[in-house]
């Protein structure tokens, strides 16, 4: 392979649990040559692309991050990302606790993920920089609140799209089991037991009532938990047995396609800011 095509594929993964209330995770990338499978956070994302674009597709509709614009991602709603151009993008991310925000802001969230104001911009982009220095926590937590107060600002209470009266019950039950039995897991068959359904038909509702299949919203839990661990220091081979994963190999395979990178240089990065 030549050092050019070598180029094309690196990527550039910076992530840390900063000492702030209400950030969950900071979260710094260069991609090329990488597009997000469709997943879900239980965490606010707030997102700034610094260098390229993203095309991404969220509660079924496609978006894009145009330039200068502050993008905002509610907790549980299915959406993917992947480059609009050959040379990839570079983001900065902050994953907020789901009280950072009410819940009546999903909707609006959901309709206008994408915000264009720079004041916002500059806000988030301060917030950032005090986030990188530890010992500026009071910094970031005022900041923080800076920021919060301008997303108020732009969102307004709307009623979240719902799904089929007739699936709603059936996709919210399963999904409660999937969130208590994330690390344990459940089999279709147990499921469709335990909410008394026809496992097509389960698989069929939960689909159609959040946009992605119950096996992809566990998986994606799992990473997001394994996340978490790795960045409280736990070593991967813990971290997969802790998360619900087979073995090591079985986290390794999926965490790359959902974050990019391995969990051991994921955990490396956190490591070096401490």
């Amino acid at each position: 392979m030549s050092l050019g095509a070598e180029r094309r594929h690196i990527r550039d993964v910076t992530a840390w649990q900063p000492r702030v209330p209400g950030v969950v995770e900071v979260f710094h990338a260069h991609y090329t040559e990488y597009a997000y499978p469709m997943h879900v956070h239980d965490a606010w994302t707030l997102l700034v692309v610094d260098d390229g674009a993203v095309r991404y597709d969220l509660d079924r509709h496609e978006h894009g991050t145009p330039h200068g614009t502050v993008t905002l991602l509610p907790p549980h709603v299915p959406h993917n990302g992947e480059p609009v151009t050959e040379a990839g993008f570079r983001k900065r991310v902050l994953y907020l606790e789901p009280g950072a925000l009410d819940t009546s802001l999903i909707g609006a969230a959901v309709d206008e993920p994408d915000l264009r104001d720079p004041l916002l911009r500059r806000r988030v982009g301060q917030l950032h920089t005090a986030l990188a220095h530890p010992g500026d926590e009071l910094e970031a937590e005022s900041r923080l609140v800076l920021v919060r107060e301008r997303l108020r600002h732009h969102l307004r209470p709307r009623p979240v799209r719902q799904p089929h009266p007739d699936e709603r019950p059936l996709a919210r039950r399963l999904r409660e089991l999937l969130d208590e039995r994330t690390a344990q897991g459940v089999t279709l068959g147990e499921a469709a037991a335990l909410v008394h359904a026809h496992p097509a038909h389960l698989v069929r509702a939960f689909s159609t009532a959040f946009g992605i299949a119950p096996h992809q919203y566990l998986m994606s839990r799992r990473v997001e938990h394994a996340r978490r661990l790795l960045l409280a220091g736990q070593p991967p081979g813990e971290v997969a047995a802790l998360s619900g994963f087979y073995d090591q190999a079985h986290l390794t395979r999926h965490f790359k396609r959902w974050v990019g990178v391995p969990p051991g240089r994921y955990a490396r990065t956190s490591a070096s800011l401490t």
